[in-house]
């Protein structure tokens, strides 16, 4: 007898809380396929959710996951911060399976981009023009979301679209 799916549909409250932990983000961990082995590999990222080009990133060219990004766009991306007290497995966290956009350097929206991201981001004045920083697009796919204990959806790409 198959067993029961226990990851449920989205709904209203799992949409709210995707948004929450992606909103409260300051960095993430990206997942990447590295192009030369097909091996995963993990990067710690900063990250926001900017208001116009959702999930984004700004990564040097000299990391190893740029070049996996290139390559081969698809990556998934984890968010949501273990609390103070309790079980870290009962916290809230979301996997997002995106695919990686770079923004062209001479693209019209990078000054308004570059803006923003110092607004939340004061210390990144140091590195965000030198000429390998990029910002990178992750273009929500799906998502899978952990909402605590016993409390675990899947998202589609349709539910991040604002």
């Amino acid at each position: 007898m198959k067993r029961p799916d226990p990851v449920a549909p989205s709904d209203d409250a799992s949409r709210a809380l995707a948004w929450q932990l992606l909103s409260e983000a300051t960095h993430a961990a990206l997942s990447w396929t590295d192009p030369e082995t097909l091996t995963p590999g993990i990067s710690r990222v900063a990250f926001a959710l900017d208001p116009e080009a959702g999930p984004l990133t700004l990564i040097s060219g000299l990391a190893p996951h740029t070049t996996a990004l290139r390559a081969q766009p698809a990556c998934a991306l984890m968010v949501g911060e273990v609390g103070d007290k309790g079980d870290p497995m009962t916290h809230p966290r979301l996997m997002l399976r995106a695919l990686a956009a770079f923004v062209p350097a001479d693209d019209p929206r990078r000054a308004t981009l570059r803006a923003r991201w110092l607004a939340r981001n004061p210390k990144a004045t140091v590195y965000i023009d030198l000429p390998d920083f990029s910002f990178v697009r992750l273009v929500p796919q799906s998502a899978l979301l952990n909402g605590g204990f016993a409390r675990a959806f899947r998202l589609s790409a349709a539910d991040f679209e604002a």
